[in-house]
């Protein structure tokens, strides 16, 4: 995958997705072929690895009793990125306005923005994005289009998506899964979204 880069990874539940992101996220450690990550042969060189990777997860896991500008604080300071960065990276994912907030207020989609506000405040070279749609609105679903369009080329991305239509829309590549092997790598520009649904479908079928 060339550096800036989106790659859109899609599949059928229990296709393999997940674990490959988490091994790209050096989490897991591949039982068998290579790894390289962000220029590192993994695991050996995991550590050099994690520190340019931003990974998103599923579930965000934020901190429901901090607010959401507290949440950037401390993970600021745990990661050696600037406070300064931290009402421009809410303010690009819609959440300024609720910056004193705690996200325990916050709906499911709100989290899911804090989560990648997070992984923008330390400006990694690659993001490893784990169906970061899950619980988003049509709105907020958009702004998220727009955020990922303006991250295209600045920095590598891999989206693990269910809407086929959307991965292929924002990708450069596309693979598709299934029952933990690789049924499809090419690329994604040009492609119809909703044309290239009927293919997909029939891959995984």
């Amino acid at each position: 995958m060339a550096e800036g880069a989106a790659l859109a990874v899609l599949g059928p539940n229990g296709a393999g997705k997940t674990t490959l992101l988490r091994m790209m996220a050096t989490l897991l450690r591949p039982d068998e072929g290579e790894l390289r990550v962000a220029g590192h042969d993994c695991p050996e060189h995991a550590g050099r690895a994690r520190g340019l990777i931003g990974y998103l997860a599923h579930e965000p896991l934020v901190y429901l009793d901090l607010t959401a500008w507290q949440n950037l604080e401390l993970f600021a300071d745990l990661y050696g990125a600037s406070r300064a960065r931290i009402g421009d990276v809410l303010d690009r994912v819609g959440l300024l306005a609720r910056a004193h907030d705690r996200p325990r207020a916050f709906s499911r989609g709100m989290v899911q923005r804090l989560g990648l506000a997070r992984l923008l405040l330390t400006e990694p070279r690659l993001l490893l994005l784990d169906e970061p749609y899950g619980g988003l609105d049509a709105r907020a679903a958009q702004l998220l289009d727009g955020l990922l369009g303006q991250e295209r080329g600045a920095r590598s991305v891999v989206l693990v998506t269910h809407d086929v239509e959307r991965g292929v829309a924002l990708a450069d590549r596309v693979m598709v899964l299934r029952a933990g092997r690789v049924v499809l790598d090419e690329r994604a520009d040009g492609r119809d979204p909703a044309a290239f649904r009927e293919r997909y479908e029939a891959l995984v079928r």
